[in-house]
């Protein structure tokens, strides 16, 4: 049985599903339960400490989407990584759309700001020892700098997800542009065209989220 918090979690995901950000109520998470809205205040003394709480759940769950992704090589560990962030996605738009909204506050609170910048590092960190991995064992360039690429690909990913919710680009085609990149950019032995597991093309996760 899912015990309260848990299930105020689920329903908070709902309701920014619905309503969005700015006009999310207590009210509007509470309706996605059998529980009263009393009971939501019992737990969560405000809005903005239940989505400080609904970060951190989702930062749980990012920890286990961005650890030990699928791979062989650096290279494709590092493709893997990045689709599980921009194609392997299985929320669904609005909620998309609703953090965004989440985002677009952190400048002005602090507490939001923290939070996020948490999925930054972990993420920045992922990233950064798998192409550490690969210029030691001699895959990626000799002169690639791990920080810069990880910085780049963080920047990238976010700048994805933007622009997917701003004007709807595909996910898809970003995701292959960076696999290029990837190939192109990264890799030693470039010019074979599959080392990501590519040729001329690029086989991406389908969009499940």
């Amino acid at each position: 049985m899912t015990d309260a918090p848990t299930e105020i979690l689920h329903a908070t995901q709902c309701a920014l599903c619905e309503h969005g950000y700015a006009d999310l109520t207590m009210q509007d998470i509470a309706d996605e339960t059998d529980l009263s809205k009393a009971s939501i205040h019992y737990h969560y003394d405000c809005k903005h400490d239940l989505l400080l709480a609904f970060l951190d759940h989702l930062y749980e769950r990012f920890e286990e989407r961005i650890d030990d992704p699928d791979g062989e090589t650096p290279a494709e560990r590092l493709c893997a990584l990045v689709d599980s962030i921009v194609t392997e996605r299985s929320d669904a738009p609005a909620f998309q759309t609703a953090l965004l909204e989440i985002k677009a506050q952190s400048p002005y609170d602090e507490a939001f700001r923290e939070r996020l910048q948490r999925f930054d590092d972990a993420y920045v960190e992922a990233v950064r020892e798998i192409v550490e991995a690969g210029v030691a064992d001699g895959s990626f360039r000799e002169g690639v700098d791990p920080d810069v690429v990880a910085s780049f690909l963080a920047t990238f990913v976010n700048g994805v997800q933007t622009r997917h919710v701003g004007v709807g680009h595909p996910l898809d085609e970003s995701a292959e542009a960076v696999h290029t990149y990837i190939d192109e950019t990264l890799l030693v032995e470039s010019s074979t065209g599959n080392a990501t597991g590519s040729s001329g093309g690029v086989e991406i996760g389908g969009a499940s989220e």
